[in-house]
């Protein structure tokens, strides 16, 4: 099949022709996400265009770093790695392709709907941290790892996918062994958001923003003791609980 654009305000999304529709609802859902960030975010990533791919593999192949990063993933969450930011492109399945990946389960295909603006958020967050891919090269992926859980778990907080994650936690408590904290690289696009979900409880959505925007030179761990102001191990503790109530 042939493949069209369709445009909105500031984005311009190349597809199939039979994605039309959904396209549409696709560049809704990304122009309502843009104004929201910017209001929350000085850095910005310019100009970007989505591409809607009909096929997992085709998407694949747009980006050989994906296979690699669903691999990484725990098996819970890997129905999720569906696209990836590139420095001026985002890159998704269609719509009708997200529906067919949702499990069962209650949250599971609003999860993979928000895709869209998750992405977007990702490059909101990477814009304001220069050293994280894109675009992607070994030491930016190397550092990526160290940050992982912040970039996604920032990205599922300001897409609303938290919302929507209980479920899917669940069954990454019951399958796997107890998660780090904060969440290592296999671990952060599922648990990530949980640590957003509880600072947004305890300190409030500024405190949320400030984490996402970055930079913070002393790293990950010193982030945290700044957004939680409190020792790392209480933190921890209060986390810990968080999981067990979801």
């Amino acid at each position: 099949m042939p493949w069209v654009e369709s445009a909105s305000e500031t984005f311009v999304a190349r597809h199939d022709e039979r994605d039309a529709e959904d396209a549409a609802r696709v560049l809704a859902q990304l122009e309502h996400a843009r104004a929201r960030l910017e209001e929350r975010f000085e850095a910005r990533p310019g100009e970007l265009a989505v591409v809607l791919h009909p096929s997992a593999a085709q998407l694949d192949a747009a980006q050989p770093w994906l296979p690699i990063a669903r691999r990484l993933t725990a098996p819970a969450a890997r129905r999720y790695v569906v696209g990836w930011a590139g420095e001026r492109e985002l890159h998704v399945l269609a719509p009708r392709l997200l529906a067919h990946r949702a499990s069962n389960v209650e949250g599971s295909l609003e999860m993979l709907m928000l895709t869209p603006s998750a992405l977007l958020a990702r490059r909101y967050v990477a814009a304001g941290h220069p050293p994280l891919p894109p675009p992607f090269r070994p030491g930016r992926i190397a550092r990526w790892g160290r940050w992982a859980w912040l970039v996604e778990g920032a990205a599922q907080w300001l897409s609303g996918q938290t919302r929507h994650v209980h479920p899917a936690v669940a069954r990454r408590l019951r399958e796997g062994g107890e998660p780090e904290f904060p969440p290592n690289r296999a671990d952060a696009l599922l648990l990530g958001g949980t640590v957003f979900d509880l600072l947004a409880r305890e300190e409030g959505e500024r405190a949320c923003i400030t984490l996402a925007r970055g930079p913070h030179p002393d790293g990950p761990v010193r982030a945290l003791e700044i957004a939680f102001p409190r020792a790392l191990r209480h933190t921890e503790r209060a986390w810990r609980s968080h999981l067990a109530r979801l």
